[in-house]
């Protein structure tokens, strides 16, 4: 395999890792929507795990190209996809600054 598909299996599996974490937080709190949310907050519908899923995969190749290619500026340019990654994350989740999440 190349560098760049080994990058992008690396990052597929750290994408799937990642998303282990709520996976089980979520098997773990069953019924949470039964009970209006109660017992932590993990409840994630698949629709949730497909686009976090996209959002982390897409962050991470992003990265990588940026942190390859960016030449001086790689490491401003990696910490806007960062910012832009979190500021997403937060707008989707409770909709800090829109109400996209809520």
């Amino acid at each position: 395999m190349t560098l760049l598909q080994n990058n992008v299996v690396r990052i597929a599996l750290s994408t799937i890792g990642i998303l282990l974490i709520p996976l089980t937080l979520t098997l773990l709190n069953p019924g949470a929507h039964v009970n209006g949310g109660a017992g932590g907050g993990w409840d994630w519908s698949p629709s949730d795990f497909v686009l976090m899923g996209a959002m982390i995969f897409g962050t991470g190749l992003l990265l990588s190209y940026a942190l390859r290619n960016g030449g001086k500026n790689r490491f401003i340019i990696a910490g806007v996809i960062v910012f832009l990654f979190l500021w997403l994350w937060v707008e989707l989740a409770v909709g800090l600054f829109t109400n996209w999440g809520s």
